[in-house]
Formats: C-alpha cells, structure tokens, sequence
C-alpha cells in the first residue's frame, strides 16, 4: 500500500478535452486550428496529431507560467477519451523535466476514444463509448499508467450516470477503493446532465469499508446558465469533497449569450473571467477548469482567480444580479448541448 497525503487541487487549471483530440463541440474550433490552413485539406491533415500537440504544449506552456506567477501548482485534467491527452501531458512535463511533486495531474476513466482521429462522423456515430464496467477500469487504470503514472494525483470516473450502473455495481467501488490504497490516488467521479445533483447526492452514499467515503471529489458541470447543481455542490463540500467544475463557459455559449454579453459590458469585465469569476466565488469553493485552447485564452482565464475575490468581497450584488438574470431551465440547457456539432 501507498501512503500518500492527499493533495490540494489548485483553484484553476486546463482541461485537456478541447486539446487532446481534433474535434470537440465547443463552438467555433476552427477560427482557432484552420485559421491558417487551406480549407481544400480534409481534417485529419489540418489537425494532425503533431499539430495538435504543438497546439496543446503551447497552451500548457503559459499555464506553467501563469501558476508560477500567482503561486499555485499548474494542474492539467486528462481523460482516456480526450484523444491523446494523456500521452501530450506526460511528453510535455517530462520533456521539462516537472517532478510529479510540481504539478497536480488528473485524469478520468469509462469512456474509450473511437473517433479514429477524425473531427467529424458519419451518421452521428459517436466519439466515445462508455463502459463503466470493473474490467474496463482495470485495463484503463494501467493505459493511463503507462502515460502519466508517476503524475496522477486524483482518477475520476467519467461521467457517472444511474444508467451505466456504476453507483451500484459493488466490484468497481472495491477495486476503486483498492487504487486509492494502492496508488495513494484521490479517486472522483464526473457528472453530467440535468441529473447531476441526484447522481451526486447517491455517490455520496457510497463507502470504503473503513466507513469513509469512497469518492474524494466530483467534477460537474455548473455555470451562470447552469446553476440546478448548486445546493448539491454545498452539500458535498460540507461533506468534505472538492468541487470541480468543469464547462464553465458552456462550451464557448456563455460567450454567445446576449443577457451575459451585456452584463459584461455594463460591469466592464472581459465576459471569459467574469464567467469564470461568477463560479469561484461560489460558496461551494469550486476548483475551476479552463477550457482554453490558445495561450491568451488560458493567460485571460488565470485573471478570473482575482476578480472572483472582488466579486466576493466587494461587488456581492453584481454577482448575485447575474446569476438572476442569467439562469436557464436546466433540460433546455442540456437539450442545447446535445445539438452540439462536433467541430
């Protein structure tokens, strides 16, 4: 057994799903990666695995720099399904020669990438197929090993849902509990859906056998438009987890949004870190993840971290006035997303 005390997450870091892979519904990918490219040259060609992590590495660049100027550990989230990602993260940190203890690293298990390194498929086939099943988890554990092994802080299950029976299913959560012991990794779970705060309240039903809970952390979607989870996210950091939030930008909608649009405007604040700033003065206390793609991207986000404490402690009505004014029905939220064009 490993003893490893538990790390800290930082309040920001990259997730490595717009990075790892050509094709990802966040809207407006090309006007970023085919800028440049003569459109008459399929995808794969324009997006080429070297070019991808020439894009990727870039972007980790300036978060390293970024977490050292505000003195906070960079941290990358990876997924077996995000493409390559783990394989970009742990080339990238080893060509710089980063000790595991300089860096906090995650990474996510249950979806396997199928997409063959292709942006777009026919006949609305899927880019990744779930299995939460015991022995997919014991082959991806050792798949992300093999890439990131001596890095990873925190193993998540992707994307939990009542449906792939992961709640349930007694021999994940052993061998679940056994990597922990084992690894001495903080295990999570994500979530998603309109569901997010009943599958959550249910995995925090679960336990190791020593009676403490066996997931330390949950990844979940929440935003000024998406903010159903709320109450849930509170429950579970009083319940000691780390809250992650992942898609704080809604995929690059919040962005698109007229109503935060022009808030953004009457407050005089660039509308990525007010979106990102309206989530971590949550009273959740949300580690939040950056959907950047691009160095001025991530470098923009990082600002978010000194805006939200304004937010707190100065301009609490502002926040409060957004997240009126911005709110949406949570089915039509994730009914607009499932129309998400992979791109």
């Amino acid at each position: 057994m490993v003893e490893v005390a538990a790390r800290s997450l930082p309040r920001l870091g990259l997730g490595m799903a717009a990075l790892g892979r050509p094709g990802y519904i966040n809207l407006e990918r090309g006007s970023i990666f085919d800028k440049n490219i003569d459109a008459t040259n399929d995808d794969v060609q324009r997006r080429s695995v070297s070019f991808m992590q020439q894009s990727a590495n870039a972007v980790m660049s300036q978060l390293m720099e970024e977490a050292a100027s505000n003195r906070m550990l960079p941290w990358f989230d990876c997924a077996r399904s995000y493409g390559m990602s783990e394989q970009f993260v742990g080339e990238f940190l080893r060509s710089k020669r980063v000790k595991p203890e300089e860096v906090v690293v995650s990474s996510k298990w249950g979806y396997t990438y199928v997409a063959e390194w292709k942006v777009q498929l026919k006949d609305g086939l899927p880019h990744e197929v779930k299995d939460h099943s015991v022995e997919n988890f014991l082959k991806q554990i050792e798949e992300t090993k093999s890439f990131i092994g001596e890095y990873v802080d925190l193993y998540q299950v992707h994307s939990a849902t009542f449906e792939s029976g992961i709640l349930t299913d007694s021999r994940v959560h052993e061998a679940l509990a056994s990597c922990k012991k084992e690894n001495g990794w903080m295990i999570g779970l994500s979530v998603s859906g309109p569901d997010q705060n009943k599958i959550l309240r249910e995995a925090m039903k679960i336990n190791c056998l020593d009676g403490t809970m066996l997931f330390d952390s949950v990844q979940c979607t929440y935003n000024v438009l998406e903010q159903r989870p709320g109450e849930a996210l509170l429950e579970a950091y009083n319940h000691g987890m780390d809250i992650i939030v992942k898609e704080g930008m809604a995929n690059g909608r919040i962005l698109k949004n007229e109503k935060f649009q022009n808030l953004a405007e009457k407050y005089g604040y660039p509308a990525d870190q007010l979106a990102l700033a309206c989530i971590l003065a949550q009273p959740f206390h949300p580690r939040v993840l950056s959907g950047a793609a691009t160095p001025e991207q991530i470098s923009s986000n990082v600002k978010a971290l000194k805006l939200s404490k304004v937010l707190q402690e100065e301009k609490s009505n502002l926040l409060n006035d957004i997240l009126a004014q911005c709110i949406m029905d949570s089915e039509q939220y994730w009914k607009d997303r499932s129309a998400l064009a992979w791109n």
